[in-house]
């Protein structure tokens, strides 16, 4: 840097201490002749960005800023301070640039990967946003704001390992500004922490003026949504009626947060009490002022639920077409690999053990069934969760809500440099006692008070996963769950989901069959291979006959007394959170409604019938 005059440098010592002093106008005003020379004081033209930002004098400050990375190219903090203005003006590319360059000079400044991620995350470029936010997180842990964003960021992804990753320790966190405070709720009521979220809106840093009202506001529409998703019906609506009715009705102008939030609570409440017309309506007001991805695939899904209550079967389609639209573009940024002609979207099902391979593992002493958890398994709508909460009102068992902890096990084995399942064969007695305490550490936070009851670990697609289960617990019980497929393929069509592949696999009835055969080819192969004790859980058999299948449940866990899984609804309400879409039919109780659903829609099934007949033929089901 060169020397410069002592009337310069007293230049940028008054501009210092009036911008310290909050004196905005007299830092602008001295530095008013900067802009117009070319060897202005560094520190000087560094103040003046400052002032001109905070004065909402973003073009002046950009170009400001610009100056000052011209002038020394080599300082990471000119480039950060010229991407911020640069974003609010909402020049990203500009923006992007300068953060790159500032990272490329100071790869360890945890502010510049963080600044990144948000920049990302405003593109909507969730991938790179995730990376950038856990970047900055490895290097100072500690950093609330990044690990907040950067569990969005994971949860935009589908990555719940990552967002629980990121959420860890949450309790200890200081209270948050209001709008995210907003997202950090939403996050927690996904994992069922509801006393975290609704504790998280009530500490809460609202912002001054008539902006407080709005929020409040959309607090409320948020704290009646999760009273919904947790069967708490009553409470939600008791939110809502809080609430001035002209705000309610949506009959002047809101922002536009506000009126989504409020529209979405109204419309799931709605549906639940069994009023499909209202619903529909606001699924459908939504839908038409929609204006970011998520909004209209939630509106669309809501809406095609809306229709198919009504019996409007036409429409319900098309409005499931909507949103299966929306999520492939969605799916199409965060897994491109995915959406290419000849994808598996069920990568696990390629992952066999042959004969020959099994014939070769070695021999290791395991858990005994009584020791085992109980797995229930089968394609996702095959009615998984209604079984798991008949189970876990027994009080000799406890569920876990649905987990992916033994997909966390196979990445841990591959992590570790070892090919799954081919190292299964050669798995050492230390190897799978330590992938077993993990699995039960992983279980103990998730239900610490499970004691002497047996687990149930109910994840459907875990039925791609039987040679893990087999090595680590081959004398666990397994429970298949059967429903007939095209009830299942329409269920799955017709809801949302979360994870990337899986919006990829429901994008159409085509991409669903050919994973649903695909599913079950892969189970029937390694059962052959594996012999492990299976019982098949047919759901429509279980409606017509529930307390002979129920008695059939029992032998084979070896309970004498069933009787408090006939319970299970009243058990499910008041449970509260259910984290599968089923969260609200299996608090009705036993019904014949979800039977041959698919009839309504058989011209679309017309084109995968031919794929599907052999393995319905084999499943025992007929159209």
């Amino acid at each position: 840097m060169t020397e410069h005059s002592p009337s310069t440098n007293d230049l940028a010592a008054r501009m210092l201490a009036a911008y310290h002093r909050g004196d905005l106008a007299t830092v602008l005003t001295l530095g008013e002749p900067l802009c117009t020379t070319e060897d202005g004081d560094e520190t000087a033209l560094l103040v003046l960005g400052a002032a001109q930002q905070s004065s909402n004098l973003l073009p002046e400050a950009l170009g400001t800023f610009q100056w000052l990375v011209r002038r020394n190219p080599h300082l990471p903090e000119y480039w950060n301070n010229l991407s911020v203005v640069a974003r609010q003006l909402g020049d990203l590319d500009t923006a992007e640039h300068a953060l790159l360059q500032a990272l490329a000079l100071a790869p360890q400044e945890t502010q510049i990967h963080y600044n990144l991620g948000l920049l990302y995350a405003q593109q909507q470029h969730w991938l790179q946003a995730r990376q950038a936010l856990l970047d900055a997180v490895q290097l100072v842990p500690g950093f609330v704001d990044a690990r907040l964003q950067a569990a969005y960021a994971c949860h935009r992804c589908g990555d719940n390992q990552g967002e629980e990753a990121m959420l860890a320790g949450v309790e200890a966190w200081p209270p948050q500004p209001a709008e995210q405070a907003l997202l950090l709720a939403t996050m927690l009521s996904a994992q069922g922490s509801h006393d975290n979220a609704f504790r998280v809106l009530s500490e809460a840093v609202m912002p001054e003026g008539q902006d407080a009202q709005v929020m409040s506001w959309r607090i409320a529409a948020l704290r009646a949504a999760i009273y919904e998703r947790s069967n708490q019906i009553e409470r939600a609506q008791a939110e809502l009626d809080r609430l001035p009715r002209d705000v309610l009705e949506s009959t002047r102008e809101h922002d536009a947060a506000l009126t989504a939030a409020l529209w979405q609570a109204r419309a799931a409440i709605a549906l639940r009490r069994g009023h499909a017309d209202v619903a529909a309506d606001l699924y459908e007001r939504l839908l038409a002022r929609s204006h970011t991805s998520d909004e209209r695939a939630t509106a669309a899904f809501g809406l095609a639920g809306s229709r198919s209550k009504q019996g409007r079967h036409q429409q319900a389609w098309e409005a499931a077409e909507l949103a299966h639209a929306v999520q492939w573009d969605i799916a199409r940024q965060l897994v491109p690999e995915l959406t290419v002609k000849g994808s598996r979207p069920l990568a696990m099902s390629v992952h066999d053990v042959s004969h020959l391979e099994h014939d070769r593992w070695t021999t290791l002493s395991a858990p005994t069934s009584a020791q085992s958890p109980v797995f229930v398994v089968g394609f996702p709508r095959s009615g998984t969760t209604l079984l798991e909460q008949m189970l876990d009102s027994h009080p000799d068992f406890r569920s876990m809500d649905e987990r992916g902890f033994v997909y966390e096990l196979i990445d841990r084995m591959q992590a570790a440099g070892q090919s799954y399942p081919g190292d299964l064969a050669g798995m050492t007695q230390p190897e799978a006692d330590q992938l077993r305490a993990i699995y039960a550490g992983m279980a103990n936070r998730v239900v610490p008070d499970l004691g002497q009851r047996r687990l149930v670990d109910k994840n459907p697609l875990n039925m791609l996963c039987l040679p893990m289960i087999a090595r680590l617990f081959p004398e666990a019980r397994i429970i298949l769950c059967l429903r007939h497929p095209c009830d299942v393929l329409l269920s799955c069509y017709m809801l949302p989901f979360r994870s990337p592949p899986f919006m990829v696999l429901c994008s159409s009835l085509q991409r669903l069959a050919e994973g649903y055969v695909q599913a079950f080819e892969h189970w029937y192969r390694q059962v052959e291979v594996f012999a492990p004790r299976v019982l098949e859980w047919r759901y429509e058999s279980v409606v017509s006959r529930f307390d002979e299948h129920v008695a059939r449940l029992g032998q084979f866990l070896d309970v004498d007394d069933t009787s408090p899984m006939a319970r299970f609804a009243e058990h499910a309400r008041a449970k509260g959170y259910i984290s599968t879409p089923s969260y609200a039919q299996v608090t009705e109780g036993i019904h014949r409604k979800a039977v041959n659903r698919w009839h309504a829609y058989r011209e679309k099934f017309e084109p995968v019938l031919p794929l599907l007949r052999p393995m319905m033929a084999r499943l025992g089901y007929d159209e």
